[in-house]
């Protein structure tokens, strides 16, 4: 239940945001808790966001320490927590950014926490996980209408999905104003002018979104696929090798490895598109030398898309991407695509 009015702290706080997008906007975020899986340069982007945006309660999920990677791309942990869980290391950083926001922390692993425990939240985010723990959770919050995201970051490649379910929305849009029956003097209509005068109306609409599992297994096989490949972001394709490497060796390409790391995403290539029904030449050998690192400026823009999706699904306002953001630092495009 969202409550009627804001504290004079939340208005004088959220003014500005709430002269964007709106009082029941800001009402509908401030009602929203909201579940962080993985506390990595990525989550440490979209935690700032989503909590300088006025959201009820944050819990930060990780069982994962930190490491010296993590000193370079993760802004809420300093050099003396290398060691420490990344979550218990985020907390204080992150709660000053916003002291009216409930942050808590769980040490926990993703995978032993059982469906009751997903089911208290609003919104669910899951940053480099795996293809498993993804689809189940995303299965979970399909059936419970939990508003799901699952992200990853690679080197210089980066994607975002949503399922928020079937989705209502506020979008305003532009309107030609009815047009006005205007004389002269003498009784004879007036010139039309050469412009047309617009006005904003909202649009009240819906969106349907599908599972990541089904994105996914995406039947490429058939003729209209087929020629659709062609403008399909590549990322979607790197995004299915990591996720099999992710699954192979519960980790990410390393800069330590790189030379059989390298060999791995190769063979890993070849399996992923025999199994998508997708020639070899869609995705090329570029890829394989640039998904190393979790480069800060992709974090920010994956990062920086992604907590807008989480803003615009919790406050209903505009429409959100349905259902896939593919980022490639190569070529600097970001794409949204709907697949499945």
């Amino acid at each position: 239940m969202v409550e009627e009015r804001l504290s004079e702290d939340e208005a004088a706080l959220y003014d500005r945001q709430i002269r964007l997008w709106g009082l029941e906007a800001q009402k509908r975020l401030r009602a929203a808790k909201v579940l962080l899986v993985g506390l990595s340069g990525l989550g440490a982007e979209v935690a700032k966001n989503i909590v300088l945006s006025g959201i009820n309660s944050l819990t930060l999920l990780d069982h994962k320490k930190v490491t010296e990677e993590d000193r370079c791309n993760q802004f809420l942990v300093s050099r003396e927590d290398v060691g420490r869980n990344r979550a218990e290391a985020s907390q204080e950083a992150t709660q000053k950014l916003n002291p009216l926001v409930k942050i808590t922390v769980d040490t926990s692993n993703i995978d032993d926490k059982p469906d009751s425990f997903f089911q208290q939240f609003n919104v669910i985010c899951i940053t480099s996980s795996l293809r498993n723990a993804l689809c189940r959770i995303n299965k979970l919050c399909h059936e419970h209408n939990i508003k799901f995201f699952a992200t990853d970051a690679f080197g210089y490649f980066g994607f975002m999905f949503s399922d928020l379910g079937s989705h209502e929305f506020a979008e305003e849009i532009p309107k030609p104003k009815p047009k006005e029956t205007e004389e002269s003097e003498n009784g004879e209509p007036k010139e039309k002018k050469a412009k047309i005068a617009m006005e904003t109306v909202v649009v009240k609409n819906s969106s349907e979104f599908v599972r990541f599992e089904s994105a996914l297994k995406f039947d490429w096989s058939t003729e209209e696929n087929q020629k659709r490949l062609k403008r399909t972001a590549k990322v979607y394709f790197i995004m299915q090798v990591m996720l099999k490497f992710l699954e192979k060796h519960g980790r990410h390409p390393s800069v330590k490895s790189k030379t059989s790391d390298m060999e791995e995403l190769m063979k890993l290539r070849t399996e992923v598109l025999e199994s998508l029904s997708v020639k070899q030449e869609v995705l090329t050998d570029y890829f394989v030398s640039h998904c190393f690192a979790e480069l800060c400026p992709v974090s920010a823009i994956v990062g920086g898309v992604l907590s807008q999706e989480i803003i615009k699904a919790v406050s209903q306002k505009d429409k959100p991407h349905n259902n896939f953001f593919f980022f490639d630092g190569i070529n600097g495009t970001g794409l949204v695509e709907q697949i499945g």
